[in-house]
C-alpha cells in the first residue's frame, strides 16, 4: 500500500492545528471535508488513515478518525473483534468512550462484525471504561437515529451482568442503555426493573422509571 494514508493523516493534523477554536462544530467541519475527500479511496487506505490518526490520543483526532470510518462503508467492514480491541486501548474518559461506543463499536456489533463474546468479555474487565463500553455499545442497537431497530435480548443480557456494579461511569451507562431500550420495548424494561429492582442502583431505577412514566430522565417539576 502507498503512503497516501499518511499524507491524508498529516493534512488532517495540520487542519486541526490551524483551527482558531478546537470545538465540536469546527472539528466536525474538518471531518466532513475529509469524509468527502476519502470517499473514493480504497478501504485499505481509509482504514490505515484512521489507524494513523488514532495514534494521536486527542479527542479531535478521534472524532475525525471514527466518524470518517463510520461514513466509509467498505472501510467500516474491516472491523472485527481484534480491531475494536486495539481501538479501545487507552480510552479513559467518558467523551471518547461514548463516541467510540456509539459511532463505531455498537454499530459494528449490530452488523455482525463484532461478536457477542467480545462485548460480553468487557463486562468482566477490571477496567471501568471497558465495562462502560459494553453498555454504551447497546445504544446503537436501539437508538433510531443511529440505525437501531431494537434488540431487547442483547441489551438486557449486558445490563444483567453488570447489575451489581456501582462504579459511577457504569451506573450512568446502564441508565442510558435501559432508557434507550425503553423507547423500543417499554414492557421489557418495566419488567426488568420490577424483577431486579433490589439490585439496581437507585439512580438507575429512578431515571428509568421516570423515563417509563413521563418520557423524561428527570421527572418534570409541577
Amino acid at each position: 500500500m502507498s503512503s497516501a494514508h499518511l499524507e491524508f493523516a498529516a493534512a488532517v493534523c495540520l487542519d486541526l492545528a490551524s483551527l482558531p477554536r478546537l470545538d465540536a462544530p469546527s472539528v466536525r467541519r474538518v471531518r466532513i471535508s475529509y469524509s468527502k475527500i476519502l470517499q473514493a479511496q480504497p478501504a485499505e487506505v481509509v482504514y490505515a488513515f484512521v489507524c494513523s490518526l488514532l495514534e494521536n490520543a486527542s479527542w479531535a483526532h478521534r472524532v475525525v478518525a471514527w466518524e470518517v470510518l463510520a461514513s466509509h462503508a467498505p472501510a467500516f467492514k474491516m472491523l472485527n473483534d481484534a480491531e475494536v480491541e486495539k481501538m479501545a486501548e487507552g480510552l479513559d474518559d467518558w467523551a471518547s468512550v461514548d463516541l467510540f461506543g456509539v459511532t463505531v463499536l455498537g454499530r459494528a456489533w449490530r452488523e455482525g462484525l463484532v461478536s457477542d463474546r467480545k462485548i460480553q468479555s468487557w463486562t468482566k474487565s477490571n477496567n471501568r471504561w471497558r465495562r462502560r463500553l459494553a453498555l454504551v455499545a447497546t445504544v446503537p442497537l436501539n437508538l433510531k437515529a443511529r440505525g437501531g431497530t431494537g434488540d431487547t435480548a442483547r441489551t438486557i443480557q449486558i445490563c444483567r451482568v453488570l447489575l451489581d456494579d456501582r462504579d459511577d461511569m457504569v451506573v450512568k451507562a446502564m441508565s442510558w442503555a435501559l432508557r434507550e431500550l425503553a423507547k423500543r420495548d417499554a414492557k421489557a424494561v418495566a419488567e426488568f426493573v420490577e424483577r431486579e429492582g433490589n439490585r439496581l442502583a437507585p439512580r438507575i431505577k429512578r431515571e428509568v422509571l421516570n423515563k417509563l412514566q413521563t418520557g423524561h430522565k428527570v421527572r418534570p417539576s409541577r
